[in-house]
């Protein structure tokens, strides 16, 4: 039986900005359909590496992602005032398959509605997005970002500073989007969380720390190699990171 080609093959990939570099010599295969978590500290190269898979940012090297893609940025990068409801944002993901010449039709409008009702927004349709908590918004972009009914979705920290129940309705769609055999890359801050979701992770601080299974990334000793001092080992080998820089939790539903 042939082995299917990886859904990304990164070789020898390098970015710099202003003759600093952000990634160096990064190498990497991602099988089609796996959920592979990028985490490091902030500062990293997480969203780099996103954007050069995205081809946005000059590089070096190769990154090659076969299929279609999908980008969800960090919520922070978004305008909140988007003068269109919820579902009108969630159209928005429709274009790139329809070109901007084309309005939704009604297959359109029925799938919008179907990604609001898995994030749980099925209410909110006809809410103005500047109108939505901070969580709710997030799910709105998740909803978008599927509407593009891409094979490798890469998203940026999609679960940073927003509420327990938004983070887990978008991972109850994101695994389902996995399940359906669609490639998911994202970055994340929480370890724990990515080593709960992810089929693999990506260890980053510009260049490529590890890559592998949860259980062979986050073993202290490959921890202090990305994070120094920030790294604190308890007895029994188990590791915690102290991120000054961690976001904190938004409070909206």
């Amino acid at each position: 039986m042939t082995t299917p080609p990886p859904a990304i093959a990164v070789a020898g990939l390098s970015v710099a900005f202003g003759g600093r570099p952000a990634l160096t010599d990064v190498s990497f295969t991602v099988a089609a359909g796996a959920f592979v978590g990028m985490v490091g500290p902030n500062g990293g190269g997480k969203t780099t590496l996103l954007r050069a898979l995205l081809g946005v940012v000059p590089t070096t090297g190769d990154a090659v992602v076969r299929g279609t893609t999908a980008y969800l940025p960090q919520l922070g990068a978004v305008r909140d005032s988007f003068p269109v409801d919820a579902l009108g944002v969630v159209l928005m993901g429709r274009y790139p398959r329809l070109g901007w010449t084309r309005r939704p039709g009604a297959a359109d409008r029925r799938l919008a509605l179907t990604l609001l009702e898995r994030v749980g927004l099925a209410d909110r349709a006809r809410s103005s997005f500047a109108a939505l908590s901070g969580g709710q918004r997030q799910r709105a972009l998740v909803a978008r970002t599927l509407a593009q009914e891409a094979e490798v979705l890469l998203l940026d920290e999609p679960l940073t500073a927003i509420d327990a129940p938004s983070q887990e309705a978008i991972l109850g769609v994101l695994a389902e989007q996995r399940d359906a055999g669609r490639t998911i890359c994202m970055t994340s801050h929480d370890l724990g969380q990515a080593a709960r979701v992810c089929d693999a992770l990506l260890l980053l601080n510009r260049r490529l720390v590890a890559h592998g299974s949860p259980a062979e990334v986050l073993r202290p000793d490959v921890l202090t190699g990305a994070y120094g001092a920030d790294v604190l080992v308890l007895d029994g080998g188990v590791a915690v990171v102290q991120d000054a820089h961690h976001h904190a939790p938004g409070h909206g539903p």
